[in-house]
């Protein structure tokens, strides 16, 4: 067969030279082939460049970590196209070859084809499930493919695995190479050691600037909101860092805001009743849609499948979806909760909406994706009376905790960490940390590299002026780094997509941007 006629040599050299860009382009057609098979090698062959990585520029980590990734964007996109199986084998073991070659051998070499293959299943949350790049959809760039995976099915596992360990234990991640060496053999205090400030931005000092938030995909896009009424968006680079545009329009403080998933629009609530989409290059006002309640907008969310509906919060304890084209909301896509509504989150295919009130209660609905219909699913309280001020969701914790889980700021002095155990978002606590939080909207999120190291982060803001980095596996001193240097409550938190940076903005209006320590 003519396509097994490439050398040893011929490999060898193109090894050497760009790998990204050889190892994937074959000079023949595809044949047809299952699924399955093609799985398999995918996941072999991303095992394998996963132990070496920790070997290449070892003292450029961040480059291990991008290398990683289109390795794997190459790798599902090639899937897809289904070669002989055969062929991708003998792939396989020339590239652990010429990877031996090159590296040496690694120990227990026997073993990872069983074990890392297990480990190296997805890269960062933004790609899970092997979901397409929405930029490459064109016209349909605000669409997101579905996640295959059901939560009953997820929590059948996890409670398989769970079952034979302790009580209150997380799944382990002492054996996993492969993360390991995608966060380059790093511990967490490591990989989040941030100390030095970047730049501090005061432009809405005097005043709270409740929430801030990266671009999507982007390390230099920042963008935040603040109760004098405006949103601003920052460019960190070039340097020296910028206010790129400020949006100007809201008549009340702004209460929340969300990029869509191309950046090219953010849409902002406000105590003003109003609803607003801004152009991000221009910083134009495209459209404004008043509360269909006349009351006032406390937060939003775009629904992450269909950037043209967005969810809505207001203060007459209804949760709202709005058609931002057309300004009008959606028959059947709304539902009153027991209090004011403060916070939102869809999970990662957009079928479940999760929101939290002033009252201490969440509620999770079904989200229709064919008419934006919400059907009520169920209700938490966490603490009768206590504000749920963020929800953050993730489709998992780590690698090899993949456990469907929601973040949860609550009045509480605590940061709630729950499992979502089936299909209607049914949440079982999984444990807490303690934190300063009596009354402040204060906001948590997931550390979005954590895919690639040993045990899992979360980042959250307190009341004590700090930021503080707990890991979710360990289960003494969690707390794997504090930031200090805000002078009022640090209300809310944002990694850019590749962790070099993070931002956190505090009630006096100030806004710190942190890098990480270099080693």
């Amino acid at each position: 067969m003519f396509y097994t006629a490439l050398s040893v040599a011929t490999i060898a050299n193109l090894f050497l030279g760009e790998i990204e860009e050889v190892t994937f382009r074959w000079p023949w057609p595809p044949l047809p082939l299952g699924t399955c098979g093609m799985a398999a090698v995918w996941q072999q062959v991303l095992a394998v460049d996963a132990r070496y990585n920790a070997y290449r520029t070892p003292t450029f980590p961040q480059f291990r970590t991008q290398y990683i990734r289109r390795r794997s964007q190459l790798l599902r996109e090639n899937a897809k196209c289904g070669f002989e199986p055969g062929l991708r084998r003998q792939y396989l073991r020339l590239r652990s070859q010429l990877l031996a070659l090159r590296y040496g051998p690694l120990s227990e070499q026997s073993s990872f084809r069983a074990s890392s293959v297990r480990s190296s299943r997805t890269t960062l949350d933004r790609m899970e499930d092997f979901e397409e790049d929405p930029r490459a959809q064109g016209a349909r760039g605000h669409r997101r493919s579905v996640s295959r995976g059901s939560y009953q099915l997820q929590a059948q596992m996890n409670r398989a695995v769970y079952d034979e360990r302790p009580p209150g234990s997380l799944v382990p991640t002492s054996v996993a190479e492969a993360s390991r060496a995608m966060a380059g053999d790093t511990t967490l205090s490591e990989n989040y050691a941030f100390a030095g400030m970047h730049h501090i931005f005061d432009q809405h000092v005097d005043r709270a600037v409740p929430r801030l938030q990266f671009a999507n995909d982007d390390k230099h896009l920042l963008a935040c909101c603040s109760l004098d009424g405006t949103l601003s968006i920052m460019a960190l680079s070039p340097a020296p860092p910028s206010v790129k545009v400020c949006l100007q329009g809201h008549a009340g403080p702004v209460t929340d805001f969300a990029w869509s998933l191309s950046n090219d629009v953010i849409v902002s609530t406000s105590l003003d009743g109003t609803l607003r989409i801004w152009n991000t290059e221009d910083g134009r006002c495209i459209r404004e849609v008043g509360d269909p309640d006349a009351s006032e907008l406390l937060c939003c969310t775009f629904q992450p499948m269909n950037n043209n509906l967005t969810v809505v919060g207001n203060s007459k304890h209804i949760v709202q979806v709005v058609n931002i084209s057309t300004g009008k909301k959606v028959k059947g896509g709304s539902s009153k909760l027991t209090g004011r509504v403060l916070s939102l989150s869809f999970d990662a295919p957009g079928k479940i909406l999760w929101a939290g009130d002033d009252r201490g209660s969440i509620f999770s609905f079904l989200f229709d994706m064919a008419t934006g219909k919400l059907t009520k699913a169920k209700r938490l309280v966490v603490s009768e009376g206590s504000s749920i001020s963020s929800i953050s969701a993730r489709s998992w914790i780590s690698r090899e905790a993949r456990d469907p889980s929601l973040l949860v700021n609550a009045c509480v002095n605590k940061l709630l960490l729950y499992r979502v155990v089936d299909n209607e978002g049914t949440l079982q606590l999984k444990r807490s940390f303690p934190i300063q939080h009596g009354s402040k909207p204060l906001h948590s999120i997931f550390c979005p590299l954590m895919s690639f190291r040993q045990g899992a982060c979360v980042v959250t803001g307190s009341e004590d002026a700090c930021v503080y980095f707990f890991d979710v596996e360990r289960n003494t001193k969690a707390i794997v780094n504090k930031l200090q240097g805000h002078s009022g409550p640090v209300l809310d938190v944002s990694f850019n997509c590749d962790e070099s940076l993070l931002a956190s903005s505090d009630a006096t209006g100030m806004v710190i941007v942190w890098r990480r320590e270099q080693k």
